[in-house]
């Protein structure tokens, strides 16, 4: 049996899946996790040695940006 698509799932999937341009307060938000993320990424190639692990982990940090910054452009 298929699942149908509510009202709530299409609005939710136009929401996920247009450009969301900044409005308001929202680029020097995004600036401020942007420049944050940075500090932390400079701590992390200072302190950890090269490895597949600090690869992961700044790779982890730019989705934790992306992501902190969608819930910005998406939810407000």
């Amino acid at each position: 049996m298929k699942n149908q698509l509510t009202d709530q799932d299409l609005a939710m999937l136009d929401n996920s899946y247009a450009y969301h341009g900044p409005k308001d307060d929202q680029a020097p938000r995004y600036e401020d996790i942007r420049n944050t993320a940075k500090q932390l990424a400079v701590n992390i190639l200072v302190n950890c040695p090269h490895s597949r692990e600090r690869s992961v982990a700044l790779t982890n940090l730019e989705q934790a940006v992306m992501w902190a910054n969608k819930a910005i452009a998406c939810n407000e």
